[in-house]
Formats: C-alpha cells, sequence, structure tokens
C-alpha cells in the first residue's frame, strides 16, 4: 500500500458518522424499511378507536414522523454529499485521462452561478451548431 492509500483507508475508517449515515441510508432505503414504516401506520391507525382518535393520539405518530424526518434529512445529505463528491472526482479523472478534454472542466463544480452560467451558454451554443451542421448535411444527402 502506497502512502495515499494509507490515507485514504485512514479517513474512510476514522469516519464513523459517514459510515453510520452510509448503512442506515442503505437500510432506511429498503423495503423492509417501508414495509416497517407502512407497519407502523397500520398499527397506529388501527389503535385509533381504543384511544377514542384523541389529540394524544394524534400527536404521537406527528411527533415520531417528525423526527424521524428531521433526523433522516441529514442521513440523506451526508450520503448525497459523499456521491456528489465521488461523480466528480470520477469525471475530473476521465477528464484529466482524455487528452483532447479540457483541462479547465476540471473542478467547474466550485465555480460561480455567474461562471455556470457562461459556460452553459457556451455549450449551448456548440449544440445549436451541432444541430446546424446536422440538419446541413441531411439536406445535403436528400
Amino acid at each position: 500500500m502506497n502512502k495515499s492509500e494509507v490515507e485514504v483507508e485512514n479517513r474512510t475508517t476514522n469516519d464513523s458518522f459517514g459510515k453510520f449515515a452510509a448503512s442506515a441510508s442503505s437500510w432506511l432505503g429498503s423495503k423492509w424499511a417501508f414495509a416497517g414504516a407502512g407497519l407502523v401506520i397500520v398499527i397506529w391507525a388501527a389503535v385509533g378507536p381504543i384511544f377514542h382518535f384523541s389529540d394524544t393520539w394524534q400527536l404521537v405518530i406527528n411527533t415520531g414522523t417528525t423526527i424521524v424526518t428531521f433526523l433522516m434529512v441529514f442521513l440523506i445529505q451526508n450520503t448525497q454529499n459523499r456521491d456528489a463528491r465521488a461523480i466528480n472526482l470520477k469525471l475530473n479523472e476521465l477528464i484529466h485521462a482524455i487528452d483532447k478534454a479540457r483541462d479547465q472542466m476540471i473542478d467547474i463544480e466550485s465555480l460561480s452561478d455567474l461562471e455556470l452560467d457562461e459556460l452553459q451558454m457556451k455549450y449551448e451554443k456548440i449544440k445549436a451548431e451541432c444541430i446546424e451542421r446536422q440538419a446541413r448535411a441531411r439536406r445535403n444527402s436528400h
């Protein structure tokens, strides 16, 4: 193992929240978690008549779902951040590996919105030129 591999291994093994978030998101995104949540709702609805559909009965489900939703936002955001970062790094590697690719595209996610807008307009212009070339080629081939 070289030095960078050891550094990566140390970072990943020391990131206990990242590991927890990944495994929790994986499990909570499963069909079993969905079935469990559905079962909780069914049980809650079934005991409604026992509690005469009281305010407390309603408060239990409202509080429970609010707490779970609040916590899930952080787990989902953590996994989304990791996924987006990994995808960006993979794209950076592909850009770096392709000789004809423009290295200026590496790390463009850190550009300002104005700079991203300018790049988007440039690529929309390239796309329009490409569509026009294709249309001309079709007309010339007929």
